[in-house]
């Protein structure tokens, strides 16, 4: 695919139909069918990957890893280092549809995130997000973009339907604490479970505050993601609310102070509706 065609392909505005959009707000998490073409994948993914390669820091054998460790090699900002990767994280078609599904004026970016679950990785613990980000509104999510068709036995993303309002757990990262505390919570509260394969091109979004999991990669691949995490363009800093939040305050936010606009150097504008 040319450059000409790869740059269409983040750029070109994905339609979303009204009951997508309330199916979103509904129930904190959407998935969507042929948002990216294998071609704008592949290309993006071989530099992403590369980059993850390079920058990886967690190097121990996955018999000696913790939980969190073994759950995905975690590289973050990688925009930052590759002019290729940042084409794809301001990708202007994917900042649209989590302007459109939010219902904001904008949004700006939070930070990107590549999470790559490596074979014999183990679970992704049930979590919400924005745990970890010092922000004023819950006007926040993370676009989940797997770089190859991902079956059930590579670990996809799971949600618990609509529990991004249910305020049990807010207090917990991801931990063998968090999967054992939320699994029960959210059986108990009768949230349904979604957990299906991901198809090539498909990707979903889920709110900051919505419950998701991942199971083990048990397939001899790695299951190579790219994540996005976008905020509502008016949002602001917030007084951090464990010490997670102030290293997010620190490393994210880099030079804001609590009551200002969320809008430091590298949390640049990312889509705006005329």
């Amino acid at each position: 695919m040319s450059a000409t065609l790869l740059d269409r392909d983040l750029e070109t505005a994905y339609t979303l139909k009204p009951e997508q959009i309330a199916q979103f707000r509904e129930q904190g998490f959407i998935k969507l069918k042929q948002v990216l073409s294998p071609e704008t994948l592949d290309y993006y993914g071989m530099e992403i990957t590369r980059q993850v390669i390079r920058l990886n820091t967690n190097t121990k054998p996955m018999a000696e890893r913790t939980t969190y460790e073994k759950a995905f090699l975690q590289v973050g900002n990688i925009w930052l280092q590759s002019e290729i990767a940042k084409e794809f994280v301001f990708s202007k078609k994917l900042a649209r549809i989590a302007t459109d599904l939010m219902g904001v004026r904008g949004v700006r970016l939070y930070h990107d995130q590549a999470l790559y679950k490596e074979p014999s990785g183990g679970i992704t613990p049930w979590h919400a997000d924005q745990y970890y980000w010092p922000l004023s509104n819950m006007n926040t999510c993370t676009v989940w973009i797997p770089f190859q068709y991902t079956p059930l036995e590579m670990g996809p993303l799971s949600f618990a339907v609509g529990s991004h309002r249910f305020e049990y757990g807010r207090d917990l990262g991801i931990s063998d604490e968090s999967e054992a505390k939320l699994q029960k919570a959210l059986a108990a509260q009768n949230f349904p479970y979604e957990e299906s394969l991901f198809d090539l091109g498909e990707v979903s979004y889920h709110y900051g505050w919505c419950y998701h999991r991942a199971g083990p990669n048990t397939s001899k691949l790695s299951r190579s993601v790219m994540t996005v995490i976008y905020m509502d363009e008016d949002i602001r800093v917030a007084e951090p609310a464990n010490e997670a939040q102030k290293n997010d305050w620190k490393g994210c936010l880099p030079g804001t102070k609590i009551g200002d606009l969320a809008a430091s150097p590298i949390n640049p504008l990312l889509y705006h509706a005329e």
